[in-house]
Parts: C-alpha cells; structure tokens; sequence
C-alpha cells in the first residue's frame, strides 16, 4: 500500500506548520482534512493556511467548495483521493492535515461511503415523508430493513433515518451491510499518525481561546457579513460550524461580540474534547506532547525519527 503520513489532533495544536515542515523535511504535499475549510471565503473562521504559513509548499483541499453546498463524507473521499494519488503519481509524500476524523478514517480507508447526494430525487421525496408523516413511521420501516442502524438512531435524528432509508432505495444495501463490508476490507493507504497534543488540558484551553481571539481580530464578523451579502441562506451548513454561527447571531442583534466570543471558546473546547476522544481509538498515533508553548524544531526530529523507522526518506 502507498505510503501516507497523517498531521492529528485538537484544533489549536499547531497541526498546520507541523505538516509543512513534514512536507518540506519529506519531499510532500499537504492534503487538507477538515470540513470547513473546504469552503470558499470563510480562510479567518476556519483558520485555514495563509500563503506565508504554507511557505510555498502545495496545499489541496482548501477552498474548493461553495459555501451553499454541503459536502457529504462520500464527496470529500472522491476529491481528496484524486489529490492524494496525483501526488504519489509525481513521486511525492501525501501528508493528510486536520481534525474530521471521520474524513481521513474514510480517506484512508478507501472503501465506498454510504452517503446519498444532497437534493437528489430519492432525498428530496424521502424528506417530504419525513414532514408528512413524521419521523417515527420512517424509522418504522427502516426498522424492517435495517433493525440493527434503527435501533442506534432516536427518532429525532432524521437526518440519519432520511440516509439510511436512502442508501437502501439507491443501492438496495443496508448501512450496516455496508459498514460490515467495508471494515473487513484492508486500507487503501498504509498511514504513519502523527499526533499533536497539550500535555496540560488548561494549556490547550488557552490556545483555543487565544485562537478565537485572533479569530475576531482578523474580522470573523466581517467574515460573516461578507458572506451574506454574497447571497449565503443563514441556514446554510457552513454558516452552522462553530463561529459562523454565534457570529450570525451578532449580525442578527441576537447576542453581543463579547458573548459570542464566550460561546466560540467553550464550543471550541468541547469540539476539542470530541476530536480527542475520536483519534484515542487508534492506537497507531504517535503522540507529540507540547508543554505550555510548542516547541516545533524538537518535534518535527521527534516526527522525522518515526517516519524514519517506518521507512520514509
């Protein structure tokens, strides 16, 4: 299997210039892998690179999207992994950036994704089932095709019931068919994870919110607005993520910029807390642990010692 490297771990820890100086220490490329910068025109609310901070090296996956859209876990895998093998097919390393877990385990498995396509005619009919007769008779009959994703879901996640009742119509397999397949199936990439943490919680606490600070001086409610008058609905999913969405209510005379900013931190940390208890299941990272400020030149011989091993160059 080709080789890639995988840059993980909470928001805030510095995963963006470790993967460059990875890239520029092996010869790579960065691949990004997080759901919201992929959006186009949203760089400050989603912290993605700037042109000094990916210090020449190539970066994919980074505002190729329209903030209208909303990408399915399926979409990213089919344009993230033609990055992935244009890379390798011009002798370069792959190195995967960013915190959606669910998107690089996907990626690096390489296995088809159970997701139907946002608006299609099988998704547009299933939600008018769902707002004409109510969740509970969908989930009813997903629960005669499928008992074993029904019995996981609540019947107010209708979101889950309305994917799963369509991947069944489309491909006449269930989820957890699906799911079972794919596991057993080996990985598309053989992946080296580097992980990146805060050995003190308080210390990543801070980070973050010094990270929501820098945020709002750059002009995240500039973001938003900017975003508006360029014709964004207020409940598009982009405008949903964590910022955009306490920021739109600033804009809407809905909250104040100082409790916006309280809640941009506190969701922040308890993204981080998710992100964390996420990538602790894999026991293939290897962990970085930074004390109160990283020390990037010690981690990046660190890093360059395990890739080593695993047999980059």
């Amino acid at each position: 299997m080709p080789k890639v490297v995988c840059i993980v771990g909470p928001t805030a820890t510095g995963k963006t210039k470790m993967g460059v100086a990875i890239a520029q220490r092996f010869h790579g490329e960065v691949v990004s892998v997080d759901s919201m910068q992929i959006y186009r025109g949203m760089a400050v609310g989603t912290a993605a690179p700037t042109a000094e901070e990916t210090e020449g090296v190539p970066h994919h996956m980074i505002a190729v999207a329209d903030p209208a859209e909303s990408w399915s876990v399926a979409r990213y895998v089919a344009e993230a992994d033609k990055c992935v093998q244009d890379i390798l097919q011009r002798g370069k390393l792959p190195v995967l950036v960013g915190g959606t877990g669910l998107w690089l385990d996907a990626l690096i498995r390489g296995t088809g994704f159970a997701d139907g396509q946002q608006g299609t005619a099988t998704r547009q009919a299933l939600q008018k089932r769902m707002a004409d007769e109510g969740a509970a008779v969908l989930l009813d009959e997903l629960r005669q095709i499928d008992p074993e994703t029904a019995a996981r879901l609540h019947p107010k996640d209708e979101k889950r019931i309305i994917r799963a009742l369509e991947v069944w119509q489309e491909t006449g397999e269930t989820i957890t068919a699906h799911d079972r397949r794919t596991r057993s199936a080996p990985p598309r990439y053989d992946a080296v994870y580097i992980g990146l943490d805060f050995a003190n919680r308080q210390d990543l606490r801070d980070r973050i919110d010094a990270r929501v600070d820098k945020m709002v001086e750059q002009g995240l409610l500039d973001e938003v607005r900017f975003l508006l008058s360029a014709g964004l609905p207020p409940d598009a999913t982009a405008l949903q993520a964590i910022g955009y969405k306490q920021f739109l209510a600033v804009e809407r005379g809905e909250s104040t910029e100082a409790q916006a900013m309280e809640e941009v931190k506190l969701r922040s940390r308890q993204y981080a807390k998710r992100q964390l208890t996420w990538l602790r299941r894999n026991g293939a990272i290897h962990w970085l642990y930074w004390e109160k400020e990283p020390d990037f030149p010690a981690a990046l011989q660190k890093a360059t010692e395990i890739l080593t091993a695993e047999g980059l160059s």
